[in-house]
């Protein structure tokens, strides 16, 4: 339901650092109308281009506070995600960035559950859903066209 909503499709760019590209990010909202806790977020599958790119390559950029791993954001207890909220970006590690022009990302968001029990939980706390386990409102990877200015 949510899946043609999770990422802006006007908002992919390259990231720069001292004055040199080191990666590109996207805006991406998450996948439950109600929001969700940052501490939730469990893991993200990317695929730009055809290229996968790993869980140690991706931050999420939320709340105004710079990019965090996914390491970080499980201490992020108190934290919200809001799903209106259109400046949460995911960031990936790529040196030199993207080209500009039309790009094909493949994007899967993976949360725990925020509500109500289920068998699977305490096992989820020590070894938290990857891309394609299941967890969250979206469980297949949803693909989007995407063009960097």
């Amino acid at each position: 339901m949510y899946d043609n909503f999770l990422v802006r499709s006007d908002s992919l760019q390259n990231v720069e650092k001292d004055g040199k590209i080191v990666g590109f990010k996207f805006a991406v909202r998450v996948a439950n109308y109600r929001g969700l806790f940052v501490s939730l977020a469990s893991g993200f599958y990317v695929n730009m281009d055809g290229v996968e790119y790993p869980e140690d390559a991706l931050t999420l950029e939320i709340n105004g506070k710079p990019p965090r791993t996914l390491a970080e954001l499980a201490k992020s207890t108190w934290e919200f995600w809001n799903y209106q909220d259109e400046h949460v970006y995911l960031n990936v590690a790529k040196e030199g960035g993207l080209a500009p022009g039309k790009h094909r990302l493949g994007y899967l968001p993976v949360t725990m559950n925020d509500y109500g029990y289920h068998l699977h939980d305490k096992e989820w706390i020590k070894n938290p859903p990857k891309p394609g386990m299941g967890g969250g409102k979206t469980s297949r990877v949803c693909w989007f066209d995407l063009d960097l200015q």
